[in-house]
């Protein structure tokens, strides 16, 4: 099994290019499927979620080929009308499963999709996506073996007000309002970047689509899509990790492809903490040197802290001086790497949604097991700046989301490899050492 193998305490050191982002790509390749004709999608990140949804698309019978690394062509029009089931096993291990249902529904008013998958991170229901979907005329049941069945004779545009402010939800009723008749109103719409995205995505293809980036989206149904050339926003989670890389390494990163407004709640608490925060047209370098100081954090939507930010930022404090409190507000079940991260020293104590971090000289190297994709990502950076060597196991779910991860590292001077068995991880350690 796939392991990263690590030796810290080296200050990470050059430039580092930001892939697409990987929340908004996954919402633009499932809605590429509402038009008959070619969507060339251009930036799409080379990791195993896209590769997942793209495997899942093409079974359904659409025509998937990647005419390069991160450009992507897909044609909806060769898609099976009588095989609208998307139930793989491969599909049930990402999240994003779901904006098939959306996407499946707009156009033939009937979809049939596995639950969604993903990373454990807390409870993450789907009941925003039905409500959506049924005040859109839709008819939705959970059956047997979990799937989630949606149909409708037609889908008319109504009101619909969210309880709760939901990425997901907001997409997939995005995409099975575009060709329904009449006005759909999203309100306590989700305003990420990835929103925008999304819904620029479908604008290029003829939605009329409105309001994305607010808490109310209007759109106003049209007959058909056409198809259309986009290219995905760089990714504001990718990027921030590296941020966090750079401070918690005593680094000097130069950070290029990323839209710098996307980054500010990251970039102002880095900067209050300590480290130089430097931003430029599409890029930004983070500088850090020293100790940094202690913070207080409370997760939100955009525009606030992101959760998908939580656990490298924890990383990053557990290392500043004085006490910390990260209050996570979105999920319930975010906190996992905490244990991990003590086996290296941290002291780190969760109370309820928060965790109250005194700060530490240094991490030591440990056995890690990443158990999620951003707590993952997390404990590489706690390994690069621990004195010592660390090997971090269940690498899959770091894989589902940065791609290349290893080889940027290294670009930067990290001393990082992924070895498949004990002879390849002993081979690392006596070339390091």
């Amino acid at each position: 099994m796939e392991k990263y193998v690590i030796k810290g305490r080296v200050p990470l050191d050059g430039e580092v290019t930001i892939a697409g982002a990987k929340n908004a790509a996954l919402g633009i390749l499932a809605a590429a499927i509402l038009t008959d004709d070619e969507c060339i999608i251009e930036n799409v990140p080379y990791v195993e979620d896209t590769k997942v949804l793209l495997r899942a698309i093409e079974a359904l019978g659409a025509t998937v080929r990647y005419i390069d690394l991160h450009t992507v062509s897909i044609c909806g029009k060769t898609i099976d009308k009588d095989n609208l089931c998307v139930d793989d096993e491969y599909i049930r291990r990402i999240r994003a499963s779901y904006y098939l249902l959306g996407s499946m529904l707009g156009k033939f008013k009937y979809a049939q999709v596995a639950l969604p998958g993903g990373c454990d991170i807390g409870l993450r229901p789907i009941d925003q996506h039905i409500k959506g979907f049924e005040a859109l005329g839709a008819k939705v049941d959970i059956v047997s073996g979990g799937k989630v069945v949606a149909k409708a004779d037609e889908l008319i545009g109504r009101h619909i007000y969210m309880d709760v402010v939901t990425v997901g939800a907001t997409i997939n009723i995005m995409m099975a309002a575009v060709l329904a008749e009449g006005k759909t109103t999203i309100e306590n719409a989700a305003k990420e970047p990835h929103i925008v995205d999304v819904a620029n995505f479908l604008n290029s293809m003829g939605a009329n689509i409105k309001g994305a980036g607010t808490d109310v989206i209007r759109i106003r149904g049209v007959q058909r899509l056409v198809g259309t050339e986009y290219s995905i926003i760089p990714d504001q989670i990718e990027a921030g990790t590296f941020m966090t890389m750079a401070v918690a390494t005593k680094g000097n990163i130069l950070i290029k492809n990323v839209i710098p407004k996307h980054m500010e709640a990251i970039s102002s608490k880095l900067s209050e903490i300590g480290a130089t925060v430097i931003e430029y047209d599409d890029s930004i370098r983070v500088m850090a040197d020293g100790r940094m100081k202690s913070t207080q954090i409370k997760t939100l939507p955009y525009p606030g802290f992101p959760t998908d930010m939580q656990p490298q930022m924890a990383t990053t404090l557990a290392l500043s001086s004085g006490n910390s409190i990260i209050t996570e507000s979105i999920f319930e079940n975010r906190f996992k790497y905490v244990n991990e991260l003590a086996r290296m020293g941290a002291r780190i104590k969760v109370e309820g949604n928060s965790a109250i971090i005194t700060g530490v000289e240094g991490y030591t190297g440990a056995n890690l097991v990443a158990p999620d994709l951003r707590a993952g990502a997390a404990l590489v950076i706690a390994a690069l700046a621990a004195d010592g060597i660390s090997t971090i196991d269940d690498i899959k779910y770091i894989l589902r989301g940065y791609e290349d991860f290893d080889g940027k590292i290294r670009a930067l001077g990290g001393q990082i490899e992924i070895v498949n068995d004990e002879r390849e991880e002993q081979k690392f350690k006596l070339r390091v050492s």
